[in-house]
């Protein structure tokens, strides 16, 4: 099973999105959605961020590091009074001639779609967020920016793509759905559709890393919680139930008693699983190894010295057990990257770092020694995306910023 290559956006800042939306009182108030729909050099933050604003001035997520908030909140009452979305587009390449009265520094170029919310529109993108955030399931979502009349397409027209779902999804679409959905790379291009033209914005959206702890000590706490933190689901599993209690481990999603030996079967393993011993147990986190070595869980981290990973693979001989050399790369032992860490605190930092760079295939070094961008660059992706609005009779209106 190959690791997912995962730098989506947080699900931990989907779900607070979602989260606020519910709690706004749409007969009193209006809202929008901010999103970052295409990066050209360098940016704070990829496309996909999203920012939901509502019209007292509040607002939860962000598509910068604080530069463009404010700018696009303004953008966004308009957007809710007209009730019609806008792309506004953001060069920060010119300190010295952008209308904001601070050096942004970015050096890029960034677009935003800010498109209104009406809470009970079957378009209500909020909607496909929350369902995302219920099933957990990895899916590619494409967003009309611009469209012709003659297209039969509007802005804010979407088009999703799951494991299991493929139906409405035009077929002059569907190869770049595809392509999105298994490399995670966002897209922003036009097509012919019909007689006309329209632009869409693709991004593969996902659940995240599922951490799965083996072992329930005190080092554990700060692991699990720092995990949430992230956005991570966590599991946390122990065949000592004393060690279990839900006090002990209120940030974890699932606290699971089970047998070391019956424990994995009780367990869902994606792409996206990571998992960790820590129970400073030998017998059980070797009995737990050897489970886990005959999965297709992608990273398995042990704390401790490396001779007692050593130790257990000597002991796995003995018995007669025989992993291949790919099997037993997945483990990483001792776990986490060489942060210098001595207090449990730190050791969750290293560990969490390392599952961390892992799953985004990061060289985890110093960003100082590291050529070229720290992003990988996406402007290219399309050559015919523009920021140009397309004709007159365009029913979205292009904002420029600066």
């Amino acid at each position: 099973m190959e690791p997912e290559n995962l730098e989506p956006i947080p699900m931990k800042e989907i779900s607070r999105i979602v989260e606020v939306f519910e709690q706004v009182d749409f007969s009193q108030r209006k809202a929008a959605l901010a999103t970052v729909v295409w990066v050209e050099g360098s940016s704070y933050r990829r496309p996909g961020a999203r920012m939901l604003i509502t019209d007292d001035g509040r607002w939860e997520g962000a598509i910068s590091g604080g530069c463009l908030e404010g700018d696009a909140l303004r953008k966004a009452r308009q957007v809710m009074l007209d009730g019609q979305p806008i792309v506004v587009t953001y060069d920060t390449m010119d300190d010295g001639a952008n209308s904001f009265g601070v050096g942004l520094g970015c050096n890029g170029i960034i677009d935003v779609l800010i498109e209104p919310i009406e809470a009970g529109s079957p378009q209500n993108p909020i909607t496909l967020l929350k369902e995302f955030t219920q099933k957990r399931d990895v899916r590619a979502l494409a967003t009309v920016l611009k469209s012709d009349d003659l297209t039969g397409l509007v802005p804010g027209n979407r088009f999703m793509l799951t494991e299991e779902t493929t139906e409405s999804i035009p077929d002059w679409l569907y190869d770049d759905m595809q392509r999105v959905f298994s490399t995670g790379k966002p897209l922003t291009r036009s097509y012919s559709v019909l007689s006309g033209n329209a632009e869409l914005f693709i991004e593969r959206i996902d659940p995240g890393i599922e951490l799965v702890i083996f072992g329930a000590g005190y080092d554990v706490i700060p692991v699990a919680k720092l995990a949430r933190e992230l956005g991570w689901q966590v599991t946390v599993t122990d065949d000592c139930i004393a060690h279990l209690s839900p006090k002990r481990f209120p940030a974890a999603t699932c606290v699971l008693y089970a047998d070391r030996q019956a424990v994995i079967d009780q367990l869902t393993i994606t792409n996206r699983t990571a998992t960790v011993l820590m129970s400073h147990n030998f017998n059980y986190d070797k009995a737990v190894l050897e489970k886990l070595l005959a999965t297709d869980v992608p990273y398995i981290g042990i704390l401790g010295p490396r001779k007692r990973f050593d130790k257990m693979q000597a002991e796995f001989v003995k018995d007669g057990l025989v992993f291949s050399k790919s099997s037993l790369n997945r483990v990483h032992a001792p776990i986490g990257l060489d942060l210098g860490a001595e207090t449990p605190d730190e050791i969750a930092l290293a560990i969490m770092a390392e599952i961390k760079a892992f799953f985004t295939k990061g060289a985890a070094g110093f960003l100082k020694n590291k050529s070229g961008p720290i992003h990988e660059r996406l402007s290219g992706n399309s050559l015919n995306h523009g920021r140009q609005t397309m004709v007159d009779s365009d029913p979205m209106s292009l904002d420029t910023a600066v």
